[in-house]
């Protein structure tokens, strides 16, 4: 999810009028018969991303050497307003890299089931839920997509706190975060929400907190129940933090990608909510939290029931369009993509906790440990079981709650309106 400049809006505009256009603002040919297939992500122009391309391009020529790939990295910002302008023409890329959830499903119905081209893969990799709609595979998953709660283990120390013991209820978190700002002068959660995105990692995050297991299994089921006062109590948590001045300042004028994560990188901040993929995770913090120095804890539980857990799912995944003219050779591309050779390269390389349970990563240092140890119990991110339309409308509705412009109810109802019209 790595943010880049917005191109000119002559550029994007050009980009849209061609449907397809490549990042030279050239058509790019579809389907695979020309003896070319054409990818779409917002990955392959990272230096992060090289190694990684490269190998599964190596694997893939194997498999098919008369057929040349051409990868074009889109800006994320005008990434999925592209391609719907791509898919409204019925023409563009034959394979397209998306986020799980929400931005996969919404535009499931143009791209091509894959479950008869992945079914030896299954068993190796993980978070297919994320890119699934009514029983249907439509992406192979290349990362799995977490919330963890990143901790600053030096703050604690400085503060006079065990760093080896984060808070386990509210509580004691709320008390341990007045202990940091006095004694250190920190901030206790570094927020970023200027796009949004801050209201979906602490839905995911904290929300495991305050939902029972069974709350949570029927939310990822679609059987989400909004006027339950445990559902409400999370967004009442949401506002809460702000006015109990537990973010930091700015909260909705801060960008998540990246100005959230240099507050905690900073040590501004003692906290974070961050991700498990290649951006604003635990490779990132590297640089300026060493490994041995950054912790990584659940939510702490916040209503009695309430079992806490990792949340995570398939993080990005690459599908296939329905237009390209050899799906075969197409699923083989993705298959590449997603082989256990190219995704080690992404996890070293990137730091992004791969789909593949069967790469190492024991050398990544104890978050890295912590966070793989916790899949085991983890369910699915809360917000990824929402429709983008309502994501969308969350992230607006979030900037209120801390502005206070709206209240807890009235946002709630929004959002189960939202929410019921599907």
């Amino acid at each position: 999810m790595k943010q880049r400049a917005v191109w000119s809006a002559v550029l994007v505009a050009a980009l849209a009028l061609a449907g397809c256009g490549s990042a030279g603002g050239t058509r790019s040919p579809s389907g695979g018969a020309d003896g070319k297939l054409v990818v779409w992500d917002w990955k392959s122009g990272e230096a992060s991303s090289a190694a990684y391309l490269q190998k599964a391009k190596a694997d893939f020529a194997r498999k098919h050497p008369g057929v040349t790939v051409e990868f074009v990295a889109q800006p994320f910002e005008q990434y999925y307003t592209l391609l719907g302008t791509a898919i409204q023409a019925g023409k563009g890329p034959d394979v397209i890299l998306f986020n799980g959830g929400g931005q996969l499903r919404d535009r499931a119905d143009a791209l091509l089931p894959l479950d008869e081209y992945l079914a030896e893969d299954r068993q190796r990799l993980a978070g297919w839920e994320a890119f699934s709609k009514d029983g249907k595979t439509y992406a192979g998953p290349v990362t799995l997509q977490g919330h963890p709660i990143y901790y600053n283990r030096t703050l604690y120390a400085k503060a006079g706190l065990d760093p080896a013991k984060p808070a386990t209820t509210w509580p004691e978190f709320v008390a341990n975060c007045a202990t940091l700002t006095q004694r250190t002068g920190t901030k206790c959660l570094a927020l970023g929400n200027k796009e949004g995105f801050g209201i979906q990692f602490f839905l995911s995050a904290f929300g495991t907190g305050v939902l029972t297991p069974q709350e949570q299994d029927a939310w990822i089921a679609g059987k989400r129940d909004w006027t339950s006062p445990h559902v409400k109590r999370i967004f009442a948590l949401w506002k809460e933090t702000q006015d109990a001045k537990l973010n930091s300042d700015g909260a909705n004028s801060t960008a998540m990608f990246n100005d959230a994560f240099a507050i905690f990188q900073a040590a501004k901040a003692a906290h974070v909510i961050g991700l498990m993929s290649d951006v604003g995770h635990w490779k990132d913090f590297s640089e300026f939290v060493p490994a041995e120095n950054l912790g990584v804890m659940r939510a702490p539980v916040v209503e009695p029931g309430a079992t806490p857990n990792l949340p995570f799912d398939g993080g990005i995944g690459y599908g296939v369009a329905r237009w390209t003219k050899d799906p075969k050779v197409a699923a083989d591309l993705v298959r590449s993509l997603t082989s256990t050779d190219a995704l080690k390269s992404f996890y070293a390389d990137a730091g992004a906790i791969a789909a593949d349970t069967t790469i190492d990563v024991s050398q990544g240092g104890p978050a890295v440990a912590t966070i793989v140890a916790d899949l085991k119990a983890g369910k699915p991110a809360l917000h990824v079981a929402l429709s983008s339309k309502t994501l969308d409308l969350m992230g607006r509705l979030s900037q209120q709650l801390l502005s206070g412009s709206v209240t807890v109810d009235e946002a709630v109802k929004q959002l189960a309106a939202s929410d019921q019209a599907g």
